[in-house]
């Protein structure tokens, strides 16, 4: 659902911003905050490796393959955003190179948003994209898993059963360290016995 919505909204804006502003317009939309300024971007972010966009797209269907098929394994809802938001990002800017001029698979994205603190111009996928990687980042120093249990409640769980005295039943004597000849002959304080 994240995804769709990511998607949904990315293109509209693109398809808005085509239709509504000429190459290279600039219109301030929050004074010098936030600026509209339309682009077509044949390359990655920064307009790097311009000459190869079929690349792009190449490794763009690799990784949206990689997305789907890992995504049935996600437990955690915040792991769902964050696949949700890298889909529905890689979907809208593979969309783009697909299917805009200047033809298949060598398309330019559309690029419309500026901020001053960036030097580049970007859009609502690439947003997706980078809010994904940042949720990626907390997740991780976080410690929470794909399932959404912490490695610290893990580490917890197995500390308590382990204080709990349980021992295995599928380990030897040999291997718990217990003889049951010796266990025979140990008094009440916990002496053996001769």
């Amino acid at each position: 659902m994240v995804a769709l919505c990511v998607y949904l909204v990315d293109q509209i804006a693109k398809v808005l911003v085509v239709s509504n502003l000429y190459e290279g317009q600039q219109v301030q939309v929050l004074g010098q905050l936030l600026q509209f300024h339309f682009v077509k971007n044949p390359g990655a972010a920064f307009s790097i490796g311009s000459g190869s966009t079929w690349i792009f797209s190449i490794v763009g269907v690799g990784v949206l393959g990689f997305v789907i098929w890992y995504a049935p394994r996600i437990r955690s809802t915040a792991w769902a955003i964050l696949f949700g938001l890298l889909l529905g990002g890689l979907l809208g800017n593979l969309t783009d190179r697909l299917f805009r001029e200047p033809g298949f698979g060598v398309g330019h994205v559309v690029d419309f948003l500026q901020i001053p603190l960036l030097p580049a111009i970007f859009n609502l996928a690439d947003v997706a994209i980078v809010s994904s990687m940042m949720l990626f980042l907390i997740l991780t120093l976080r410690g929470i898993g794909l399932d959404g249990r912490r490695a610290d409640e893990d580490d917890e769980g197995g500390e308590h059963d382990d204080a709990g005295g349980n021992v295995d039943v599928g380990q030897s004597d040999e291997e718990s360290g217990a003889d049951i000849d010796d266990a025979a002959h140990v008094d009440e304080h916990g002496k053996p016995q001769a």
